[in-house]
């Protein structure tokens, strides 16, 4: 088994990844491992899938977005 050493994280990440171990009943070390495991084997794909979802339910942003129609639509429906 491979070991990793991160250095320098925020004291706050810290107690929130301690805090949720203790939810979890589990010890530190333990939680980050099963963390991390999940992440690459599950995270990637459910994250981009996510991300989609999300995207197919924002209106199109900058140039694309036309306020004028927004607003009328808004007005229209009260």
């Amino acid at each position: 088994m491979a070991q990793v050493l991160i250095r320098q994280l925020d004291a706050q990440v810290v107690e929130a990844l301690k805090a949720r171990a203790r939810v979890q009943g589990l010890s530190l070390e333990q939680s980050l491992r099963d963390l991390l495991t999940d992440t690459v084997r599950h995270g990637t794909d459910d994250l981009r899938d996510e991300l989609a979802r999300l995207r197919a339910t924002t209106p199109a942003a900058g140039r694309h977005l036309d306020v004028a129609a927004l607003i009328r639509e808004d007005r229209d429906g009260r």
